[in-house]
């Protein structure tokens, strides 16, 4: 997993707004991940459910971690025994792939 979570700088990669098509296709690969908002603010999103507020808050860090090296930052709310976790692509107005190679991160910390 060290390689999947080498710093990527996506300032530097060509980043583009997803078809509608190819977010259909990327959402049925990305189990649980819903679609949430429209226009610019649309976004994937998941909820995170844990046995209690420290099992969450670890999530968070870890999650904190990836975001942190990917340079693509969720948005997050935090509850006692489970997360929300909501990703967009602010630059490009959608959705965009490191949106769901960033999901991707998320759920293989629980895996």
């Amino acid at each position: 997993m060290t390689s999947m979570l080498s710093k990527k700088d996506w300032s530097l990669q060509p980043r583009r707004a997803l078809s509608p098509t190819e977010i259909v296709t990327r959402l049925a690969a990305a189990p649980g991940w819903k679609l949430s908002g429209d226009g610019a603010d649309v976004a994937i999103e998941k909820s995170f459910g844990f046995a209690n507020y420290y099992e969450t808050i670890s999530f968070v860090n870890a999650l904190a971690f990836i975001a942190n090296a990917q340079d693509h930052h969720p948005e997050l709310s935090v509850h006692y025994s489970r997360c929300v976790v909501r990703f967009n692509t602010h630059d490009v107005k959608g959705l965009s792939e490191t949106d769901f190679e960033c999901a991707s991160l998320a759920d293989a910390l629980l895996a």
